[in-house]
């Protein structure tokens, strides 16, 4: 046991620092940058196509004036939400790496502020205003199906919107938070580094 506890002291006595370079780290961040930008794109591209898909059920004759205002809901909802989609991917792509850490870090907790009301306060307005239009989009076609598939076409749909709204929204929120702090919290390193570098 004594010599385990010698072994222990040793070890304690040679700790290693452990340094990344700030040009590693700036390495890093500049590929995270980029697959954050990448996935912002793919995210607005995504709902542009969602948006025409949808736009195209107008080619379609609709008797009902309710199937009518729950598409012109569900583009309206969809359009909003792809503009601030975008107003984001404009932050994120204003930011230039290779600016001083302190100015970096400021715009990217800007970013992580609009990630952030995207996810809480915004994100529950699409989703009322999305269930609203497919609510009046559908009325008029779930009006001709029996009282049984009426209530199972109503219990999936309101339990996939329970499911987005919970599990779905809760990882994605929880990743994208991870991905954005990571970051930051590298950014902080290289400031911390800088501020260094200039007092020596």
């Amino acid at each position: 046991m004594q010599k385990f506890d010698q072994i222990e002291a040793l070890w304690a006595s040679h700790s290693i620092d452990l340094k990344i370079s700030a040009d590693d780290m700036l390495k890093q961040a500049k590929r995270e940058m980029n697959a954050i930008r990448s996935k912002s794109v793919i995210n607005i591209m995504g709902m542009l196509a969602s948006l025409l898909i949808v736009a195209s059920l107008w080619i379609y004759q609709f008797d009902s004036w309710t199937t009518h205002a729950g598409i012109a809901i569900i583009i309206l909802s969809i359009a909003t939400y792809t503009f601030i989609l975008y107003r984001n991917y404009r932050t994120i792509s204003s930011i230039d790496i290779t600016q001083h850490p302190e100015k970096f870090l400021s715009k990217l907790k800007v970013y992580q502020l609009q990630r952030h009301n995207l996810y809480t306060k915004l994100y529950w307005f699409y989703a009322i205003a999305l269930s609203l239009g497919m609510g009046l989009y559908l009325y008029a076609l779930i009006d001709h199906l029996k009282p049984i598939a009426q209530l199972i076409f109503c219990t999936l749909s309101f339990g996939w919107i329970v499911f987005c709204s919970t599990l779905v929204r809760k990882a994605v929120i929880q990743k994208d938070k991870q991905r954005i702090s990571l970051l930051i919290e590298k950014f902080e390193r290289i400031s911390d580094q800088f501020k260094n570098n200039e007092q020596e």
